[in-house]
């Protein structure tokens, strides 16, 4: 193995051979057995000169050197001057004489050499060709290198202090071997040398270097296909095989056959494609393209698979692949092929997804070959399970379509974009949504503005200067951009722009300035109260922060429940910065809030503020007192009466708007009069001892007490008076019972009913409800079970007392059906009757108008255009 050191020296004082982007070969040279004498036997040498063809004979012995010694040759196709130098440096030139002359009439001895970095730029391969063949049997080659990152000029004044690494050679070709050094630094130089064991004797090879970016010999290029251009014009098409660090050249070579003569090599610069006469198409013309460094050194790479233009030109068309916007117009271009022959342009017609004919007037003939077809005002593409695109097929007047189509892909970009600029006029926040169903996979979607230095233009428009803003995807499938710090008087110009393969769209530019998209910070100090008497809901605020004076507001109000109704009062500039509102309702809390926004409409309506609660207070005293019914208990061992009276809670309407107490008025026979007075609870008990006992029920507030109430008296006479003939309770559901009564003749006038009820198997509290007097039947609402008893009570009540009650304590069934059919029994006969004579006038009013038709009718005997028609049909 040679010693770095020993390396350094040798690059130093020999010269360093370019691998130049061809095969080469090194010239080879024996010296005689005279100059074996200096040296220790080591390491045997053997040059092949190219052109000059110089082989030792297979008996002569080849020229010795150890290992600390080597041999700098230059040499041309007209000359060899080599020296042979030892470690300390010093050189012996080699004479002509030493040199083996046995030799210079043997020819074909070179060793040939290429080397090539391949189209991926990961590795270079190097291919060493054998001519002595008596040496193949016993061959064994290694290839060193070291990587340097100086230039080729300045690696022999510099040698780098770097590894030296042996790469792998595989020798299993019958003339020859192949190394593979990894590039993956192909900008760098590399340093290479062979060594090669014939037998046991070495031979090594002059250095050499190379930078693998020169030698590169790219993959051929791929995907040679035709394709269309808008005139019409045909082009051969290809792809480069790998993103190369350079231009590529190409060359195209065009053959009527495959025939290696045959072949036309056009020379083609920078181009992917080339324009070929559309007479090609219909012959059996293959293509072929290669491609190499445009600029630098390379090689040339191998020829394309061919590609036959007749076999890629079925149907064609131009754009093949089109993505555009909804709303827009497109046109297509079709070349149509039927198996040999094209077909005339006049004959192609058009079909949308093989459902939908295209109308000929929306057909132009380019020439007597190009059919296209204009789509008017497109429609966004609905996706259809994984395809997102719609298919044209351009096809054969009889119907004959081919299974290649174009594909149309329209997309909605009319997106609106709204911003709205903070109360604080610090941020502005830019919102902006997109239907996911009409998003084409592999796109993507982005907000670019720019920023004018003062308001908006008239005619808003994209600019090439413009900015990406990043937005962030929300939860309802929208986008929130926010621009902070923010230019008040500037104009922001925003558009979408959306990115696809196939090309970019962009939605429409508008244009913001955030001055007037300003969503104000909500009023303050929002009170609400409600005056007395008038019912006016008096409502006050404070302007917010950084807001005009000009401002209008909206106040939104309702009754504080858990489902409340809003109401909504608006208020133009309004300078006291309060509101009166009338209301019906004055006995009940109201919610208010209140928001606002420019009086000239610009900008957003600002947030709610907190809501205000009016206080309830009282309007007026009580309307009426409550209606009240009594309980008589009695106890006969003390022979003491005692009486319960029961009332209602009074409703807000009737209270206005509270009641603080009840009075309980107290007036007996003996004109005595007492009150009593009832803070908490709907109930009150006192003795009845006097014949007649008149008691009334007032209901008080903060303003007085009620001037309309319920009286009730008490008489023991009246007790007896028995109005009531009889009572009964029908069951309809478990909600209601029909009480029906009659009454006796009497002579007392009845003032109102009392009606009684509660379940016997149950210990509850009896219920009772007051009704009018001239009602015989009530509907009682309330949740019975009719598997137990109940009872009913009826009560008359007249101006000098209550009468005596009748009660009952079983629901009746059959007397409630009885009254039913009754009724039946009278209505049926009507309906009957009615029914009768109703068919009866449309009898008569029927021969009535055949008569009056007939009238009318000629007779054919007396018209001769009317004989022969049959005027019974």
């Amino acid at each position: 193995f040679i010693s770095a050191d020993f390396l350094q020296m040798a690059v130093a004082h020999c010269m360093l051979h370019q691998i130049p982007p061809r095969s080469f070969a090194f010239p080879c040279m024996l010296l005689n057995e005279t100059i074996l004498s200096p040296f220790s036997v080591g390491v045997v040498e053997s040059w092949s000169g190219l052109g000059r063809g110089h082989e030792a004979s297979k008996t002569k012995p080849l020229l010795l050197m150890d290992e600390e010694s080597f041999l700098c040759c230059l040499w041309n196709d007209s000359n060899i001057d080599c020296s042979l130098y030892t470690t300390s440096m010093q050189a012996r030139k080699l004479i002509p004489s030493e040199i083996s002359s046995s030799t210079s009439q043997e020819k074909d001895s070179s060793w040939t050499i290429e080397c090539w970095t391949k189209g991926k730029l990961d590795l270079v391969v190097c291919t060493l060709k054998v001519l002595k063949l008596y040496l193949r049997a016993d061959l064994k080659v290694n290839l060193f290198y070291t990587v340097s990152e100086l230039s080729l000029e300045d690696v022999s004044t510099s040698f780098p202090k770097g590894t030296v690494t042996a790469a792998q050679c595989d020798c299993s070709e019958y003339d020859g071997c192949e190394c593979c050094v990894p590039a993956l630094r192909y900008n760098s130089t590399y340093i290479m040398w062979l060594k090669m064991m014939v037998g046991v004797s070495p031979l090594w090879s002059p250095l050499m270097s190379v930078k693998p970016i020169d030698i590169v010999k790219p993959e051929p290029p791929l995907n040679l296909h035709l394709e269309m251009t808008e005139e019409g014009q045909m082009k051969i098409c290809w792809s480069d095989p790998v993103l190369m660090p350079y231009p590529l050249q190409y060359e195209v070579k065009i053959s009527a056959n495959s025939g290696q003569n045959s072949w036309q090599v056009v020379q083609v610069a920078l181009e992917t494609s080339l324009a070929i006469d559309n007479t090609l198409l219909g012959s059996s013309y293959l293509v072929q393209v290669r491609c190499r460094n445009h600029h630098g050194p390379g090689f040339w790479s191998d020829w394309s698979a061919p590609y036959n233009l007749s076999l890629g030109a079925q149907v064609l068309y131009f754009p093949p692949k089109l993505l555009t916007s909804a709303g827009s117009n497109v046109s297509f271009h079709c070349i149509y092929k039927n198996k040999t022959k094209l077909v005339a342009s006049k004959k192609i017609v058009w079909w949308l997804n093989l459902v939908e004919e295209i109308p000929q007037s929306q057909y132009t003939l380019v020439n007597d070959r190009v059919s296209k077809v204009t789509l008017f005002n497109l429609k966004a593409t609905k996706p259809r399970g994984s395809f997102f695109y719609n298919a044209l097929y351009c096809c054969h007047q009889n119907r004959e379509c081919h299974h290649r189509y174009a594909e149309l892909y329209v997309v909605d970009v009319n997106i609106n974009i709204t911003c709205e600029t903070d109360g604080y006029l610090t941020k502005m926040t830019c919102r902006w949504s997109a239907n996911p169903n009409t998003v084409l996979l592999g796109s993507s979607l982005q907000l670019r503005y720019h920023r004018s230095r003062i308001y908006c233009s008239d005619f808003p428009s994209t600019s090439p200067k413009s900015e990406v803003k990043e937005c962030h995807l929300q939860k309802n499938h929208s986008y929130e951009c926010t621009f902070q710090p923010i230019f008040l008087l500037s104009g922001y110009t925003m558009w979408i722009e959306f990115k696809h393969l196939l090309g970019t769209l962009e939605s429409s530019p508008t244009c913001v300035v955030p001055a007037d998209v300003v969503k104000l910070l909500p009023p303050s100090n929002v009170k609400a109260e409600l005056t007395r008497n008038v019912g006016l809901l008096n409502v006050s605020w404070t302007n917010p922060l950084f807001a005009n004076s000009d401002l209008k507001f909206q106040i939104r109000y309702a009754v504080n429940r858990e489902e409340m109704m809003w109401e909504l009062y608006e208020v133009s500039n309004a300078p006291t910065r309060s509101a009166v509102i009338e209301v019906e309702n004055l006995c009940v809390e109201y919610v208010v809030q209140v928001r606002c926004r420019e009086l000239d409409g610009s900008g957003y309506w600002s947030n709610w503020s907190r809501s205000a609660y009016t206080l309830v207070k009282d309007i007026k005293a009580p309307l009426q007192g409550p209606e009240f019914w009594r309980i008589i208990t009695e106890d006969p061992a003390k022979r003491q009466k005692t009486v319960t009276l029961l009332w209602k809670p009074l409703m807000r309407s009737h209270s206005l708007c509270s009641v603080s107490r009840y009075v309980i008025q107290h007036q007996t026979s003996g004109n005595t009069t007492w009150s009593e007075y009832v803070d908490n609870g709907t109930t009150c008990s006192f003795p009845w001892t006097e014949h007649t006992h008149t008691v009334t029920v007032l209901a008080m507030n903060s303003v007085g007490v009620s001037s309309v109430n319920f009286n009730l008296t008490l008489s023991q006479q009246m007790s007896r008076v028995s109005a009531v003939r009889s009572l009964s309770a029908y069951p309809v559901n478990s909600s209601c019972v029909i009480l029906i009564w009659t009454l006796s003749p009497q002579i007392y006038v009845i003032t109102s009913f009392i009606i009684e009820w509660k379940n016997l198997n149950k210990e509850e509290e009896m219920k009772w409800v007051r009704v009018p007097p001239n009602i015989s039947k009530y509907y009682i609402y309330d949740h019975f079970i009719l598997i137990e008893k109940y009872q009913f009570s009826l009560y008359p009540v007249f101006a000098g007392g209550v009468g005596k009650s009748r009660a009952t304590d079983q629901f009746t069934k059959a007397g409630y059906e009885h009254e039913n059919n009754a009724n039946l029994y009278v209505v049926l006969p009507i309906v009957i009757s009615t029914s009768v004579l109703l068919l009866g006038a449309l009898l008569v009013s029927h021969q009535r108008m055949k008569k009056l038709f007939w009238e009318d009718v000629p007779n054919p005997k007396n018209c001769s255009w009317a004989q022969g028609v049959n005027f019974q049909k």
